[in-house]
């Protein structure tokens, strides 16, 4: 490469390296080498590896929280039924890598945490948004986000016509 990498490119070539190989695909010497750069550009930019994981992590978070929410609320949809269909309809491989990840290390098993109570905030304001009261909103967004990380975990491909089906019926379970 010619140009200079930025501490992002690191950890866009970080994520990708996740989800394509899993966890042990994070250090220096590989990602460097798939990059076409000395390690050198990587101590450039972090401390060490620890220092690297916890802005892939940090990244994680923006991307598989703060985006959607985000963008959920700048649109003009109804925020549940948008952030039903942005989330299931996603591809979800960097979220298993994530996931996994934080099966070994307690850095990315306290993210994920964080995450997973941040998006269950999110989804009991938008249930309790709709009318329903705390206690329930807080039950009915955990089955929700339940169903939500089985179809995460599952990988398996759900095609649009039958996921809108599928999300059709989750809605009426929740309100019902």
């Amino acid at each position: 490469m010619t140009e200079q990498l930025s501490a992002d490119d690191w950890i866009k070539q970080g994520l990708k390296a996740l989800t394509r190989s899993g966890f042990t695909a994070l250090k220096a010497d590989p990602l460097a080498k798939a990059m076409g750069v000395s390690r050198g550009s990587f101590y450039w930019h972090f401390a060490d590896l620890g220092a690297f994981h916890a802005a892939m992590l940090k990244r994680w978070r923006e991307i598989a929280a703060e985006e959607i929410i985000a963008a959920v609320e700048a649109g003009g949809d109804e925020p549940l039924n948008a952030l039903l269909r942005r989330t299931f309809g996603a591809r979800l491989d960097l979220e298993r890598a994530v996931r996994n990840w934080a099966a070994f290390d307690p850095a990315a098993q306290t993210a994920v945490r964080a995450i997973d109570r941040r998006r269950l905030d999110y989804i009991e304001t938008l249930l309790q948004l709709r009318g329903l009261s705390a206690a329930t909103a807080q039950a009915r967004a955990q089955i929700l986000y339940w169903t939500f990380l089985g179809f995460a975990l599952s990988g398996t491909p759900v095609p649009p016509a039958r996921l809108q089906g599928l999300l059709d019926e989750i809605q009426k379970m929740v309100f019902a």
